[in-house]
């Protein structure tokens, strides 16, 4: 096999966010396709789809370099900022640049985005690989203005902190200036002995992906294209050249190619996944599995002693619950995750005991007999032939999802005890990311290109508003659209241009009820992403890639109709205590109350979770449901994208 002549080694994918227009998977398939054996993915101060490029990366028999880039703050420049891409040589480099982000966040940021001081790198330095981010760089810009004096200042702590470890970087994309850097940057490294490095800082994966780049840009940016402020930043020539392409662009500095091999060759990074961390539950001096047997069992006496008030009922019923008791013990204990059901225990017990109410368990967890004797759950799976194989099966491993509900007002002072009991360090909610997404890219599309209002309203309001919806559905599902799309050029235009945004990452936010609780540091897992103050920590991979990367999700479900039934005990029970009686124990009310049937069956659903629909009222009227048991099935049937509103 011939020896590689050419790696990227500075590649933006969409999650960038700020640019970049491909997702880690194409770009992969677009280097396999190019013969590369390598491929390094450098979003700007974030590695957010690093497990999906790393995953991709090996299914296709491509290396996966992790990286990022970063705006730099160097004391001596002033407040000028300057860029600087940074690769992970090895595990502990990897560890160094998740370290390094984290830090850019936790500070805060403003317009400009996250900046890393350049001080920092001395102390994350090992297992760094630097690029010295080209005209952009402190170096570039100092050999730019001729300033020889910063010139030296700069390279010399480069060279004393990172010895062999940085190149500087040579880009050929058309853009100003680049020539005359190049220039002198050739001359500095043959007069000092620095190793010189080509990249194309691609942005795109075509050529022709260049106008919908600059438009991506300017949606970011809030530009419209024409508009002569707005900054012109990047190239057509920004795409994924070929090896052939960068070869014949770089033939004059062989040794630039050759160095994108050989810092291929060094960066050698492993990425866990797939394994499953929890924190250590204190349980004593005892096993977590021998811990949680005894929760479980001292938990099920206090359920059957209330289920079975009377001992003769309750020694005839005890051998089904102990013998599923074990069962499920088993399998749980079997596939490792005791810890899980004790954390989850506690936090809901914590909630309890403060006052922060919590719903009686949703999901397949309800059919867990150890949650119900936990207290996790409040509902007896075997009065409902529930199955505990829904939640957990030894024949398909992954790992234990409870949906826990609580009151929507009270849900953060949970979060707060939990990283209370594990460490701040150690507990973090989980980032989702906004794409553009068909009606609102329409928008976009049309804003930037200068479009009348009425002009993009008109063609949006077309794709039907249903969650999901892509532009490709809206073409089936409203026949206008097909037909303004072949008589108009520019609605044609607009369109086009829209498929080429449609489902691009956008921004970031916080996932709903997601939060994940780890052994050690969040960042020995995953990155931190926090908002412009520093605050409100979530964890770069979203809720997929998070648990694939071994942390544990734990879902604190904020749920209004919990908070409603709040106030209206709280309400009730003042009252009550006016007339000196106890207050009410919403657990007491029986499951066969026929006041509440009676209301029921008059549709009177109005903020009753699960039951408020319009399509569900019309269903309740028409089967008047008089028993717990029609209710279940209610539920479990009524699907509003499968019944029309007939309730058929």
């Amino acid at each position: 096999m011939s020896e590689p002549r050419f790696v990227h080694l500075r590649v933006h994918s969409d999650y960038s966010m700020i640019d970049g227009l491909a997702k880690t998977g194409p770009l992969v398939k677009k280097a396999a396709s190019l013969g590369m054996p390598a491929l390094a993915i450098t979003d700007f101060t974030n590695l957010c789809g690093l497990v999906k490029f790393y995953g991709a990366g090996h299914g296709a028999g491509i290396k996966p370099i992790v990286g990022a880039d970063f705006n730099v703050h160097n004391e001596l420049l002033g407040d000028e900022l300057t860029h600087l891409t940074v690769l992970a040589a090895n595990n502990t480099g990897y560890q160094n640049l998740t370290l390094l982000i984290s830090k850019a966040y936790q500070r805060g940021y403003g317009a400009a985005g996250p900046i890393i001081e350049r001080d920092w790198l001395v102390e994350l330095k090992e297992g760094l690989i630097l690029l010295s981010g080209g005209r952009m760089g402190d170096v570039g810009r100092c050999l730019l203005r001729g300033n020889q004096a910063l010139v030296e200042e700069c390279v010399a702590f480069y060279e004393a902190h990172f010895p062999d470890r940085y190149f500087l970087e040579l880009i050929r994309t058309g853009r100003q200036d680049e020539e005359t850097y190049l220039h002198a940057a050739v001359e500095l490294a043959e007069a000092r002995g620095l190793p010189v490095v080509a990249t194309n800082d691609v942005r795109f994966l075509e050529s022709d992906d260049f106008d919908a780049h600059e438009i991506r840009v300017a949606i970011h940016d809030g530009f419209t294209l024409d508009d002569p402020k707005r900054p012109r930043n990047y190239s057509p020539q920004q795409y994924m050249r070929s090896i052939d392409e960068m070869c014949e662009l770089f033939a004059d500095i062989p040794e630039a190619l050759e160095n994108t091999v050989e810092i291929a060759k060094r960066c050698n990074v492993t990425v866990r996944l797939g394994e499953y961390f929890l924190p250590q539950f204190p349980t004593g001096d005892m096993t977590t599995e021998d811990y949680l047997v005894k929760k479980s069992k001292e938990g099920l006496e206090e359920r059957l002693a209330f289920l079975f008030p009377d001992e003769e009922e309750r020694k005839k019923r005890r051998p089904e619950y102990d013998e599923r008791l074990d069962i499920e013990l088993q399998v749980i204990n079997q596939m490792g995750f005791p810890g899980y059901f004790l954390i989850v225990m506690e936090f809901i017990q914590w909630s309890k005991d403060n006052g922060v109410p919590v719903g009686p368990g949703r999901g397949s967890g309800a059919g867990s007999l150890v949650a119900y004797a936990l207290k996790i759950t409040d509902l007896d799976p075997l009065e409902f032939d529930l199955l505990f194989e829904r939640f957990l099966n030894p024949e398909r491993v992954s790992m234990p999802d409870f949906d826990v509900d609580f009151c929507m007002e009270k849900r953060d002072q949970v979060i707060e005890h939990v990283a209370d009991m594990y460490g701040r360090d150690a507990v973090s909610q989980i980032i989702t990311f906004g794409t553009m997404a068909a009606k609102a890219v329409i928008r976009d599309v049309g804003r930037v290109l200068g479009h009348p209002y009425g002009f993009v309203d008109r063609i949006s309001k077309l794709v039907p508003p249903d969650p999901g919806m892509t532009l490709a559905k809206a073409f089936e599902a409203e026949p206008q659209l097909p037909e303004i799309y072949e008589a108009d050029e520019e609605v044609r235009a607009l369109i086009d241009m829209a498929r080429k945004l449609e489902g691009v990452t956008r921004n970031a936010g916080k996932h709903a009820g997601g939060v994940v609780i780890a052994p050690t540091k969040i960042t020995d897992f995953a990155p931190l992403y926090c908002d412009e103050e520093g605050k409100h920590p979530v964890t770069q991979f979203d809720k997929s890639d998070v648990e694939y990367a071994g942390l544990v999700k734990f879902d604190f479900l904020g749920l209004r109709t919990l908070t409603i039934i709040n106030w209206a005990l709280e309400m009730i029970n003042k009252r009550r205590e006016k007339n000196g009686e106890p207050p009410l124990d919403i657990a007491a009310i029986p499951l066969d109350d026929k006041k509440s049937f009676d209301m029921l069956q008059r549709s009177e659903t109005t903020a009753v979770f699960q039951l408020e629909s319009r399509g569900m009222k019309d269903l309740i009227k028409r089967l008047q449901p008089d028993c717990f048991e029609d209710m279940i099935a209610l539920v479990a049937l009524f699907r509003p994208d499968r019944c029309n509103r007939d309730g058929r």
